[in-house]
């Protein structure tokens, strides 16, 4: 997953050879503008006019490229919202009807026959429990109650389940529970807040390499000898199309919202023929080049540290001084006078900045800036709401959904409420990348599918969002419980699962994967690489899936950011299916003596949902600058270490773990373990929301520092 593995832009990639691939010259035809194609000649294609059109003053228009088979799979996944929502709003209806009326409507869940009793499992059979060493006092867990579920997305809400703080209690004697439980986001957030915040002046800094520290003073374009003094940036032309290249080939991908044509047409010559100032477009240019130096390090750079022969998977720079600090600094003494305006630009700016700040573990700052992000954005679309109708609309709406998204990952696992954002969803519609489109984006969306993945993950993200809010109104710990003969949870959450399984089911074909095998390629290997790439295609016989288990072999490096994007598509469906199952685990841990064959089938789908989640797999682990939310699933890897431990102590999950899970769950729960430890481990000299986790898991697994 090399960004820099072609520096130059495709201007200067060379004539067509014939050896070029028809999906290549199908896009270079597509780009032709009207005037040529009028005048049946050759069109040099430069943007905003070509070489004709200002040599002759006429208008330089390009069409838009033909819906391809996979624009027209773009269209349909975005369809596929619609028809999710009628499903959506009948949960919704059940849960007001389940407050309102006390009881279930058990006939709309076409439910067991009501002469049925539900099948219990026998906790008191002798021979079904191991012996355990966890040592419980019955007295101080609650007695049975129809609170016998409960619903919580947070890790930190987890960890104050009352069985789970026993457990905490005796391996952790000192671990502040109290204050945890009380206020756990602030804890969190007040951890996050002791990191030392990013140096504003790096030339004091003894980490400083020689090529830092020989930067002249000077930007420098192709066309001009002398340049502008600024801070100490050698940014030259090459410099400036090399990081920007880095950036939409890898970070625009993952979160496509800025617009490459436009920034390579007018921004970048505006920078070299006039330096940097204070406008946005400068400060945009500076967070694009502080991410495209980010994209480069998070692959080529050193490891930050080696463990046993094994570099971490933070590349580039040093803890105190990431990569791309330069270029963020200059970014960061120009954003203040852009602060408010009500503009896309601005909404980018935040966002931006959100991004580089998550690259570093910064995780209380990138919170600020990805709810600044999304305040911008409503701003935006509140003053100036005509904007969705411009040339731009389909940009400003990539930008909304990549805010909501963002917000949503950090609502769920910090439980802050939303800026109301998601208010606008209906005024601002679904994206469908109708905007300007660049030779160089046609060919990455052919290999990488970056817009099919957003797409998707803006379905994903609904069907989070309505199965947490049903169910937290239902389940969550601030509900009233109410009397009721039946739990209405496993088959509501059979059906929240079965429309996850129709999401996966109707992706396409090259985002499919089998659910049994989340490491698996979805289309062969060779489609992910073409002629204008230096990657070369992965042996089959070492690397039979895309993402592997065994973190002690090279990763394999794929264009385009595909590795990042796809195991953050997936892994965000193992998420979802894990926390709407997660319930039955409470229950089984409070009280075992009420577990139904549904009950115990539900802990099962969690238990399935909880391993070998892509993004802790090689080679994505490698590059953990690009994964989204870094400190979002650092927090889940906490929870699903403690909940594997628990299932080889407790003995109601231990029979469940033994008689309902098929026979390599134990090595999938092994390899979970090591991967997840190992995650949390690399981050913990970097990051301390994973310091913090390393602290619990310690003693937990009985880990030592260098274990």
């Amino acid at each position: 997953m090399n960004p820099e593995s072609n520096s130059n832009n495709s201007s200067s990639a060379g004539p067509a050879t014939p050896t070029n691939s028809r999906k290549e010259r199908g896009a270079i035809a597509a780009q032709a503008c009207e005037s040529c194609r009028q005048r049946k000649q050759r069109c040099s294609e430069e943007r905003p006019k070509c070489a004709t059109c200002q040599r002759m003053n006429l208008e330089c228009k390009y069409r838009e490229p033909q819906p391809t088979k996979k624009d027209k799979t773009l269209v349909e996944i975005l369809e596929r919202l619609k028809s999710l929502e009628g499903g959506l709003r009948n949960l919704d209806g059940k849960v007001d009807s389940l407050n309102a009326r006390g009881t279930l409507p058990m006939s709309i869940y076409n439910p067991i026959q009501p002469n049925a009793p539900p099948t219990m499992l026998d906790a008191s059979r002798p021979t079904a429990w191991p012996t355990t060493n966890v040592h419980l006092h019955s007295q101080a867990l609650p007695p049975a109650s129809p609170r016998d579920v409960q619903y919580v997305s947070a890790t930190h809400k987890m960890l104050s389940w009352p069985f789970i703080q026993q457990v905490l209690e005796n391996k952790l004697p000192n671990f502040d529970l109290a204050n945890l439980e009380k206020d756990g986001v602030a804890v969190l957030l007040d951890l996050q807040g002791r990191a030392t915040s990013l140096p504003t002046n790096i030339y004091e800094s003894t980490h400083m390499g020689p090529e830092e520290a020989s930067m002249s003073l000077q930007i420098t374009s192709g066309s001009q000898v002398g340049g502008i003094q600024i801070s100490g940036l050698n940014l030259t032309w090459e410099t400036m199309q090399r990081l920007t290249k880095a950036y939409f080939d890898t970070i625009n991908f993952i979160y496509p919202i800025m617009d490459r044509q436009l920034f390579q047409a007018e921004i970048l010559p505006t920078i070299a023929s006039r330096g940097l100032d204070e406008s946005s477009s400068s400060t945009l240019a500076c967070l694009v080049f502080a991410l495209g130096e980010v994209a480069i390090s998070a692959v080529q750079g050193a490891p930050i540290n080696t463990r046993k022969g094994r570099p971490s998977g933070i590349r580039g720079g040093t803890v105190e001084r990431p990569p791309g600090l330069l270029f963020f600094n200059e970014a960061r003494k120009r954003m203040g006078f852009n602060l408010t305006e009500c503009s896309l630009e601005n909404v980018q700016m935040f966002s931006l900045a959100a991004l580089y700040y998550g690259t570093c573990c910064h995780h209380l700052e990138f919170w600020r800036m990805t709810i600044s992000a999304s305040l911008a954005c409503q701003a935006l679309l509140t003053s100036n709401p005509e904007e969705l109708t411009t040339h731009r609309g389909d940009l400003v709406r990539r930008a909304f959904w990549h805010c909501s998204i963002m917000e949503t990952s950090l609502d769920m696992e910090l439980n802050i409420p939303r800026t109301g954002l998601d208010k606008l969803e209906s005024l601002v519609g679904l994206p469908d990348f109708s905007g300007s489109f660049s030779e160089e984006d046609y060919v990455g969306n052919q290999a990488s599918h970056f817009q099919e993945h957003f797409a998707s993950q803006i379905v994903l993200r609904r069907l989070a969002v309505e199965f947490h809010t049903t169910l937290t109104n239902a389940f969550g710990p601030t509900h009233v419980p109410v009397e009721a003969s039946m739990s209405p949870i496993a088959v509501m959450v059979k059906q929240m699962a079965s429309q996850l399984d129709q999401w996966r089911g109707l992706l396409p074909v090259y985002l499919r994967w089998e659910e049994e095998n989340p490491g698996a390629f979805p289309i062969p290997a060779e489609e992910l690489y073409d002629e204008h790439t230096m990657y070369p295609p992965p042996v089959p016989d070492l690397h039979t899936s895309m993402f592997s288990t065994n973190l002690n072999t090279p990763p394999v490096s794929y264009p385009y950011a595909a590795d990042i994007q796809a195991a953050n598509l997936r892994t965000r469906y193992c998420y979802v299916k894990y926390i709407i199952y997660r319930p039955f685990i409470f229950k089984a841990l409070h009280h075992p003596e009420q577990i139904t064959r549904d009950d115990a089938e539900g802990v099962a789908e969690c238990l399935k949902a909880m391993v070998k989640w892509p993004i802790t797999m090689s080679p994505t682990c490698f590059h953990k600058r690009l994964i989204p939310c870094i400190f979002f699933w650092s927090q889940n890897l906490l929870g699903i270490l403690l909940l594997l431990h628990l299932t080889q102590q407790v003995p109601i999950l231990v029979r469940i773990r033994t008689t309902l899970m098929e026979a390599k769950f134990d090595q999938d729960a092994n390899e979970t373990v090591a991967l997840c430890i190992d995650w949390i481990r690399d981050l913990k000299d970097t990051d301390a929301a994973a310091l913090w986790c390393w602290e619990i898991l310690k003693g937990i697994y009985s880990l030592g520092d260098e274990a």
